[in-house]
């Protein structure tokens, strides 16, 4: 098993919680960070071994669980994973969890792609159909990591390509230029702090219940993260950085509990000044943050102390 792939990890850059009610969304393969399925204990400590070992066991008993009621109709070996997780293996990983970059998505993409009989073949260019079965699938097995799943992430971490996802029935690679050589910048904060996915996207839910909650999310949240997708895929950074604003004044505004309260004061300066603009990276709760800036240079003096990660110039 030694030379078993690679997943990536994934940035979702725009989509988080508005994909839940059919926004669009926009992910990149995100090759900072990676794991696979392995036996080798050579590289990592012995309680990550052990941990990483018996969640995989309680993940297996959940796949079980799911074959065995239909509810998961793939030919899937669970016998040989099993097994496997009985002699030992784990899923070696250099992705941070609870960090909003795809840890879940790259191990439920590792296990599909090792123990999944008739797989969808990806270096085959697969049909919108087959991506959208693939896509149901994952959100199905992921489900045991968040409570709820759209099956986004572990798709972009099989797939390795920028995808475009347009409602439950719409998703497409998508071809993403960067501009290396641009003042602009998307970059990450490391906040630091890790946080689980399920309570926050709980809570996300059980605001949803609030018509007055629920309208604010259709009239504005989706259309901002609507509008900074199709500019930041047309190179129009005007508009992008307009939309980037309002984006993140909504954030701020309404979803409070996901954002730090030590980023409370960095957030609102960049939205007083223009200089900057931060988003949540995922769920929020922690983890990393997403940032937008005209002028990265400025930026992080500004920024000075915190622990920057240059995702792309644009």
């Amino acid at each position: 098993m030694k030379n078993e792939p690679s997943f990536n990890s994934k940035i979702l850059l725009f989509g988080e919680y508005s994909i839940i009610q059919d926004s669009m969304g926009l992910t990149l393969p995100y090759d900072e960070f990676k794991g696979k399925l392995t036996f080798d204990v050579n590289e990592m400590n012995e309680q990550f071994v052990s941990e990483s070992n018996e969640h995989l066991s309680d993940f297996a008993n959940y796949l079980q669980d799911l074959l065995d009621t239909k509810k998961l109709n793939i030919d899937f070996d669970i016998v040989s994973f099993k097994n496997d997780i009985a002699n030992g293996m784990y899923f070696q990983s250099s992705i941070p969890q609870g960090f909003g970059v795809g840890s879940s998505g790259a191990l439920v993409a590792a296990v599909y792609g090792k123990y999944s009989k008739n797989k969808i073949d990806i270096n085959s260019m697969p049909t919108k159909k087959s991506i959208l079965e693939l896509k149901s699938v994952f959100a199905k097995m992921e489900s045991y990591f968040h409570g709820k799943s759209s099956g986004v992430d572990p798709l972009i971490c099989y797939m390795n390509l920028p995808l475009l996802i347009n409602g439950k029935n719409g998703v497409e690679p998508v071809k993403v230029e960067l501009n290396n050589s641009g003042k602009g910048a998307i970059f990450l904060i490391d906040t630091g702090i890790s946080r689980s996915t399920e309570p926050l996207v709980k809570y996300y839910m059980e605001r949803m219940e609030e018509p007055s909650f629920r309208e604010f999310i259709d009239k504005q949240l989706k259309p901002f993260a609507n509008n900074c997708i199709q500019a930041f895929l047309d190179g129009d950074k005007e508009t992008l950085f307009a939309y980037m604003k309002l984006l993140s004044k909504f954030q701020f505004e309404h979803f409070k509990p996901m954002i730090p309260k030590l980023f409370n004061k960095m957030w609102k300066r960049g939205l007083d000044s223009g200089e900057y603009y931060l988003k949540l990276c995922g769920a929020g709760g922690g983890g990393y943050i997403l940032g937008f800036t005209q002028n990265y240079e400025l930026t992080k003096k500004q920024l000075k102390g915190q622990n920057l990660e240059l995702l792309c110039n644009i």
